[in-house]
Formats: structure tokens, sequence, C-alpha cells
């Protein structure tokens, strides 16, 4: 498994995943890889009180596994997955701390293992009849939009100005960089609201903003280095999260929190589902008999970390991006991207310096990423043609978006209630089905009548 064929291809011929390039040229883009997944997967554990240093030496961690799981066969990096950043903000708004979101998603990654393995010995086909684009698609942007809230009250809130213009900045990074600039948009914008807040300081003095940690407005810098200066060169991940929560710490178990977490799942099924086909139809490789692998062993990873107090992990579109600008597919360059990622999880100091950033710069990526996050849904509708003429689309997943988006609650007993995405997921799915292939000749009444008011034959 570990004998890659070396090749010197001509410019623009593909290399393989069973190939690699000389070692020299392997390490150079197993670099690239972790400068393509660095931004977003310490943003991510950021936004979610939990701690980046911990978040990428278990990225590289679980990428190694990964590999293992898979044979070598799909290349893939696992980094910090953003499907369960609403569902961490439900936890914590419910009053559950790191260890309660931990051990939520600690859950939900078993759940994604299992699916995983079911894939592997009952074929992907039934996951497209439960989970169909439109249903997915649904689920999905209810995840991202439900986050709003979040960028609304907690960071946009600490330093407005900085996060327009971080904002700003990301956008157009994002757009307009040429090739691989535009990939890392997330990491080159975190650099520039860093630099802008720093240099905010310098010029006009301390801001007052209310801060997390308190309800109260307080004057304070944008930049605080106190904690760089104290962290150590090397060492294991230590100290303390926010709420008082050691970093590495053992996960809390509750089945309200578990409910939040599960629409998650969903996203994550079809995630990784969405990444293998890409990668197979890039390396011209029939990957299908991996599915099932990949998907457990991301929900694997994703458990492994968590026990630790680690943060989710996904397969990157970043670092598919990366493979397609290179054509280079070798399985060995995401063995030298973990290793160099584990090397960073090791540098406390590296650690201190991620978790000093602005919450200005903060407010001004996740306004970005929160919106993109539902936006894919969109685009899961677009590319498998959701016709939203059909009134089983249109009303099977109204009301469970609404709910979601919305943070409609339904109190089930006293001590037990589904709210937000949870609720949101289970009303897309169950309304979904409940007239999916069941609908009568006279059903698109409703939608006509919706989409053209002022016909009055569809009115009446």
């Amino acid at each position: 498994m570990f004998k890659w064929e070396v090749v010197d291809p001509a410019p623009g011929e593909a290399v393989a995943p069973h190939q690699r390039l000389a070692w020299g040229k392997t390490i150079g883009l197993g670099a690239q890889h972790v400068v393509a997944m660095f931004g977003a997967t310490f943003v991510f554990p950021l936004v979610m009180g939990l701690d980046p240093n911990l978040a990428i030496m278990f990225s590289g961690i679980c990428t190694i596994m990964f590999l293992l799981i898979c044979s070598n066969k799909v290349p893939s990096y696992l980094g910090t997955s953003a499907s369960f950043v609403a569902s961490v903000a439900a936890i914590r708004a419910q009053g559950g701390d790191s260890a309660d979101v931990t051990g939520a998603i600690m859950i939900g990654g078993i759940a994604l293992a299992i699916v995983g393995l079911i894939v592997h010995f009952a074929g992907a086909h039934w996951i497209h009849r439960i989970l169909p684009p439109a249903v997915t698609g649904a689920v999905v942007m209810l995840i991202g939009f439900n986050l709003a809230p979040v960028v609304a009250a907690i960071y946009w809130p600490q330093d407005q100005w900085i996060a327009l213009l971080t904002a700003a900045f990301m956008v157009v990074a994002a757009v307009m960089f040429p090739g691989f600039w535009s990939r890392i948009a997330v990491l080159l914008a975190l650099i520039f609201g860093y630099l802008l807040s720093w240099f905010a300081d310098i010029l006009f003095g301390p801001i007052t903003s209310v801060l997390p940690t308190g309800p109260d407005p307080v004057e304070h810098d944008r930049v605080s280095w106190a904690g760089v200066e104290a962290a150590n060169w090397i060492g294991l991940p230590s100290g303390d999260l926010a709420d008082g929560v050691s970093v590495v710490h053992g996960p809390s178990v509750s089945l309200t929190f578990v409910l939040l977490v599960l629409p998650g799942v969903i996203a994550l099924i079809a995630e990784n589902t969405g990444h293998v086909k890409a990668v197979a139809e890039m390396a011209k490789v029939d990957l299908d008999p991996y599915m099932g692998r990949a998907i457990g062993a991301d929900g694997l990873g994703t458990a492994l970390a968590s026990a630790f107090g680690g943060s989710p992990t996904t397969t990157y579109a970043e670092n598919i991006g990366v493979m397609g600008a290179t054509r280079v597919y070798s399985t060995a360059a995401y063995y030298v991207a973990a290793a160099v990622a584990i090397l960073l999880g090791l540098c406390p100091k590296f650690g201190a310096i991620v978790n000093a950033t602005p919450g200005g710069v903060l407010g001004g990526i996740t306004v970005v990423l929160y919106g993109m996050i539902g936006l894919i849904g969109a685009k899961i509708w677009v590319e498998n043609g959701v016709d939203f003429g059909d009134p089983v689309n249109l009303v099977g997943l109204s009301a469970g978006i609404i709910a979601g988006i919305g943070g409609v609650t339904l109190t089930i007993t006293d001590d037990f209630s589904l709210s937000g995405i949870a609720l949101g997921t289970i009303l897309v799915i169950v309304f979904f089905h409940m007239v999916n292939g069941r609908a009568g000749a006279g059903s698109g009444q409703v939608t006509r009548a919706l989409s053209h008011p002022d016909r009055e034959d569809d009115v009446r």
C-alpha cells in the first residue's frame, strides 16, 4: 500500500493516486495542501469555541486514518467541518459547554461511520432514495442560514468596520484573485484582517465593544498577544477554553444535544459522496467501491477527534481544488500534508496566535462563509435540476426550511423539545416523503397560484 510508482509526467499529464513525484516535489505539494486547508480548518474551531491547535493536529491524524481505511485509493484531506457549526451554536444557546458540544459531535461521527458501513455493503443507491437532492439541498441551506444570528449577535458587533473591510477583501480575493490564491481566500482574509486590526490599534487606539465573555461593553485592544508571549514553542495542546473546559477533555453526551447535530450528519453524507465523485471524475478512476469507506472514515475521524475535545472533520473542497489545479492526485502528498499539520498542532505558540484573532476579523469571515454554506444548498438544487414548479418540492420543503432558519420550537415534554435545525431537518424529510409520488392531478394549482397570483383562474 505504501509503494507508489515514481513518475515524471509531461506538462499537463496527471499523476494518479498510486503514483508520486520525486520526494522533493511531493513534499512541496504536501505543504501546498496544508496552506489550502489551513484557513478554514482553524477558523471553524474558533467560531465553535474549540481549540484550533488541537483541530490542526487531529486533522493530520484523521487524514492518515482516512487514507489507511481507503487503502490509499482516495486522495483527500480531512479538515474541520462546517456542518456542525450551527448545531454547536444551538447547543451553547441552550446552556451546553464544550464537553456537551464534543459529546454530541462524537455521537454524530459514530452515526456517520455506521452509514459508511451500510453503504460499503449495501451500496449508495439507498442514500439517494432517503436523501434526494431536494432534501439534501434544503438541509444544507437551513444549516448555513441558521448561523446568521451568530454573526449578528457575537462577531460583527465586536468591530463592525474591521468586519466589513475583511468581508469585502474575502469576496474580492475569492472571485478576482488568480488560480491558487483564490482557493486560499479564507486564509488571506484572516491575515488581511489581522494586520488591519493591528494598524487600527496603532492609529486609533483601543476599541470599546461587547466581547463573547461578558454582556457589557469593555475597552480592549483589537490584537492582544499576551497569550502568545506566554505560550511555549513545543508541547501538546493544553490550557482552558473560553467556557472553562480544558482544551483536551472527555465528551459529555446528552440526547437533546445529539439531536441537534444529526442534520450535520446528513450534510456530511452528501458532502462526502460529492467529494468522492468529484475526485473520481478528476482523476479518471472508479472510486465507487470506496464510497462507503470514505464516509465511514470521515465518521471515525470526527468521533476520534471529538473524543479528545477536537473538532469534527470532513473531506476538503479546498484540497480538491489544489488537485484540480496541479493534476497531481498522489496520496503520498497527503501523508506529507498530514505530517506537517501534526507538527503545527504541537506548537502551542502557533495556537496562541490563532486564538488571538480579533473578533471583527471573524465577523467579516463568517458573514461570508455562513452565507456560502447556505447557498451550497441552492447549488445542490440547481446542479440536480430540482423543479420548484412541482408542489412536492415547493410545499414539501417549505415548512422545514422556515422552522429551521426561524428557530421554531416544538415542545414535546417539559424536559424535551425540538427546535431550529433539528426540527427543520425532521420536517423537511418527513413532509417531503409524505407527499413525494402522491401528488394528485390538481396539486399544481397551489403552486401556479403562488407563482402567478395575477392569473384569476389559478387564484380561483
